[in-house]
């Protein structure tokens, strides 16, 4: 179970990473379809792995689950949005916004991890999951970001 969990991660932080250009090459109307496909591909795989690693098998449905369920869905939706409807019209909005929220998700889920993991931080937010005021204002900044970028990637990606 440690190698696959080290594998989700890996693909997990990948997948961030080449989701992070994609979204800074939004605000410049670049298309960069290699790079695209490898952060849909990579957060499909994320959330996937994901559902393998314990405490994901349970009988009970966990918030990690919907979070999965909903990152998949719209995953889904942006890449029928991208490659069946190739972002005319109301579906490059819908591309941008479905892409960045899962990107969001999966950020949102590296922050708890990394509360949960890194001694340092736990000891500022401690429990599972992590609580306190600190582990609240990274959160409230990282969707802040991931909010005031998706608004400006939705009025300026414009791809030729």
């Amino acid at each position: 179970m440690d190698t696959l969990v080290l594998v989700h991660v890996a693909i997990s932080l990948v997948a961030i990473a080449a989701g992070l250009v994609v979204m800074f090459r939004m605000l410049g109307s670049e298309r960069v379809p290699g790079l695209t496909a490898v952060f849909l591909l990579l957060t499909i795989l994320t959330n996937v792995t994901g559902f393998i690693i314990p405490p994901f098998l349970t009988d009970k449905f966990l918030p990690s689950h919907a979070i999965g369920i909903l990152s998949l869905l719209l995953l889904a939706i942006a890449c029928i949005a991208l490659y069946s409807r190739n972002l005319s019209g109301r579906w490059r909005l819908i591309y941008v916004v479905t892409a960045l929220v899962a990107l969001y998700l999966n950020t949102f889920v590296l922050v708890i991890q990394s509360f949960l993991k890194i001694p340092p931080l736990h000891a500022i937010a401690p429990g599972v999951p992590p609580a306190g005021p600190v582990f609240g204002v990274v959160q409230f900044v990282v969707a802040a970001f991931f909010a005031f970028m998706t608004f400006r990637a939705v009025r300026r990606f414009h791809p030729a």
